[in-house]
């Protein structure tokens, strides 16, 4: 087994608390509509919490995706330039990528997560799994460009991004994410992301309200995270999960909505809420063809490659980051 213990470049203040985190929750709640990123899901509660989501029988992408990886992987092979480093942004379990590293000839592999103990833990698993493998998992981020090891830097990236979690982000800081990680791959690096597919509403639905409740206790665990590492008071018992579909955006929406009118404080400010307003904190938007190759173009990746799973509701994308051009 080849690891490293992995770079932390998350900024914390000096009670450990992530200052983005602070900064974001603030934020989110003082406008209106209240709404907090996705992103925060994902301490070691709720990222265990999703690794159970991932296996509900509502939940049809993780199996979807998982098809796609396990059958193309001689596809994937002809495509993905031989001896690159596998970067995978947001790599939770890294459940999938044992299917993408079986199928090509990786020289190293970089896991990026915001949620440093799972990171190592995962990361551990996955070197005993690929002996020889060099892993250098970082605790990072990867909504802004990230510093990659030294160990790395001159060879060929394959940046990996399953499990459509682009979805999660509006048009602007989808293209962001995506500009972002082409300066942290550079030119001439390849991506491979997942992008969920436009479906019948009340699969779409179910996918995120879940009957054993499972998501929703993902959600209110983010109200749980906020009131421990932020000095909150939010009455968890006063908010429910609830998940809704809005065409206009072609995206499933998930929010906690307050039961009744409450105060609360979080990091020594106070807020309210009144009876049936909400905190927004997800969005998956869906895709199709023509709108997946569009948000990748904005991004600075031009498509090369799209599969699809044997049902057509879950799609892979090849794309290349290539040198700039000023005309067609």
């Amino acid at each position: 087994m080849t690891t490293s213990q992995g770079l932390k470049l998350v900024d914390l203040d000096e009670a450990g608390v992530d200052n983005a985190f602070r900064a974001d929750v603030l934020a989110g709640l003082s406008q209106e509509p209240k709404a907090v990123p996705a992103r925060w899901f994902y301490d070691d509660a709720g990222s265990k919490l999703f690794e159970k989501i991932t296996q509900l029988p509502e939940y049809y992408p993780t199996r979807a995706e998982t098809e796609i990886l396990r059958d193309r992987g001689a596809e994937f092979a002809k495509l993905i330039r031989p001896g690159s480093t596998v970067v995978e942004f947001g790599s939770g379990s890294s459940v999938k990528t044992p299917l993408l590293l079986s199928a090509i000839e990786p020289s190293a592999y970089v896991p990026l997560d915001i949620s440093g103990d799972f990171l190592r833990a995962s990361a551990a698993d996955l070197a005993e799994k690929f002996p020889g493998l060099p892993v250098y998992p970082v605790e990072a981020d990867f909504m802004r460009q990230v510093e990659l090891p030294d160990a790395v830097a001159d060879l060929p990236k394959l940046g990996f991004f399953p499990g459509s979690t682009i979805g999660n982000m509006v048009a602007r800081t989808a293209v962001d994410l995506l500009r972002s990680m082409r300066e942290t791959l550079g030119v001439g690096a390849q991506l491979l992301i997942g992008m969920d597919q436009i479906k019948d509403e009340d699969v779409l639905v179910s996918a995120y309200d879940d009957a054993a409740g499972v998501t929703a206790a993902f959600n209110l665990n983010l109200v749980t995270r906020i009131n421990r590492e932020l000095g909150g008071t939010i009455p968890l018992e006063a908010l429910k999960h609830e998940a809704r579909w809005n065409d206009d955006f072609a995206r499933v929406e998930m929010h906690l909505v307050a039961t009744h009118d409450i105060t609360f404080e979080v990091d020594g400010k106070s807020f309210a809420m009144a009876e049936g307003e909400s905190i927004h904190t997800e969005n998956s938007h869906k895709f199709n063809r023509r709108t997946s190759n569009m948000l990748l173009l904005a991004g600075g990746w031009e498509p090369t490659k799209r599969w699809l799973d044997d049902q057509g509701r879950f799609s892979l994308l090849l794309a290349e980051a290539r040198a700039p051009r000023s005309a067609p």
